[in-house]
């Protein structure tokens, strides 16, 4: 992975200060800013409070993994996620390299449909068994817009799971042991996209979701005036799920949205405060402070990048460095691999409220090679696991060593 240069644009300085961390645990314990989070009795919690049944989502947009296992699900077309529960590892499993060519053509010969017609919406790894769990539907032949996403293309219909071998199985959820929370007030599906008249924004009410100590956020669309929403749910879900919907200032457009959602995020912590670094289309990057998300209110997030127009933000990640700190991973549709240091992002004190004269601007960033990378994930710290394009059209599932 080749380095580039450090980018820098021109930014209106104010006095907020932030860095940041991903709550990302692996087994049992993470590294964050130099202290060592146990894992809560939140785990052992959710694991008690998920009932035998029928797991029946509409869609499976999106997924993330809880430290124990159990399997989130965001369920776009239902406006709800579902919490289930996983297979976990036998005996004492480690991580290790992975490598799958043609996984779009494996899929397609497990399920009887062409490869060029598997379409697959989110990647995530398992925190014990190491298995690589993804969601797929029929319909990339339908793809004929570099402004969707697989979301928009179809709903996802099928959950895969890719073991230590490379065998793919389906995960069956007619009995599994799983929990269901509605999303309060989500975008109506009689809503549609501004630019994109035959889509529904419904597509959008869930876009990416994370895990924060007993906190699950959820980013997307809901049916408020301002519509980019960012949802707390308590985790093991239960009454008291919160809504704030959020704006920000976009640089490449020149202007304050509040109707665009955010497409990727990572929640951080520094010296005790709490945020969420979110990434939207075209490619501001915004801080919101945990805090201020309170339930049925409106804030501005601090834009404190601008990676240029064209782009979809993909995936974004926090990266552990082996011999301390802490890096952010984000992929994109049109750009190489862009790679934040979280010591940058705490030193940097701007904001962008005005449109930028160069390509990008704000806080400093290095892309790297990495083009056609879809989704990251980390298993354990040990490897960075990819779904990437490559240059001959097959889609490959690899891994990069990250101990030295």
């Amino acid at each position: 992975m080749n380095l580039g240069e450090r980018q820098r644009g021109k930014i209106r300085p104010t006095n907020h200060r932030t860095n940041a961390l991903r709550y990302l645990l692996a087994l049992a314990l993470m590294v964050t800013a130099g202290s060592v989070v146990q894992a809560s009795s939140t785990d052992s919690e959710l694991a008690a409070s998920l009932q035998e049944g029928k797991a029946a989502p509409q869609s499976m947009s999106v997924l993330a993994f809880a430290p124990d296992g159990t399997l989130f699900v965001g369920d776009s077309r239902g406006g709800a996620v579902f919490a289930i529960a996983t297979p976990s590892a036998e005996g004492d499993v480690q991580p290790q390299p992975i490598r799958m060519t043609d996984v779009e053509g494996k899929i397609g010969a497990r399920l009887g449909i062409e490869s060029s017609d598997v379409l697959i919406h989110d990647l995530a790894v398992h925190p014990k068994s190491f298995e690589v769990y993804v969601t797929v539907s029929p319909g990339r032949s339908k793809w004929d817009s570099m402004w969707k996403l697989p979301n928009h293309v179809a709903d996802a219909s099928m959950l895969l799971r890719i073991d230590r071998d490379g065998n793919i199985g389906e995960v069956s959820l007619e009995k599994v042991r799983f929990a269901r929370v509605a999303l309060p007030n989500p975008v109506s599906a009689d809503k549609k996209h501004s630019f994109m008249p035959d889509l529904s924004l419904r597509t959008d009410t869930i876009t990416d979701m994370a895990l924060w100590g007993d906190t699950l956020f959820v980013a997307g669309l809901s049916n408020e005036e301002f519509a980019s929403a960012l949802w707390r749910v308590p985790v093991p879900f239960e009454d008291g799920t919160s809504a704030t919907t959020v704006e920000i200032f976009h640089g490449a457009h020149g202007e304050w949205e509040t109707h665009a959602p955010i497409r990727t995020f990572v929640p951080y912590e520094i010296a005790g405060e709490d945020y969420i670094f979110a990434a939207y289309l075209c490619t501001p990057l915004s801080l919101f402070k945990v805090e201020d998300l309170e339930d049925s209110t409106h804030i501005r997030g601090r834009t404190i990048a601008e990676f240029g127009s064209g782009n979809y933000p993909l995936d974004m990640i926090v990266v552990p460095r082996p011999e301390g700190g802490d890096r952010i991973f984000m992929a994109n549709s049109n750009l190489p691999l862009i790679v934040l240091e979280t010591a940058d992002i705490a030193a940097f004190e701007g904001e962008i409220i005005e449109r930028p004269e160069e390509y990008s601007a704000g806080v400093e960033h290095l892309k790297r090679s990495g083009s056609g990378i879809q989704q990251l994930d980390l298993m354990a710290d040990a490897f960075l696991v990819t779904l990437q394009r490559m240059p001959n059209g097959s889609l490959d599932l690899g891994s990069i060593q990250l101990r030295r």
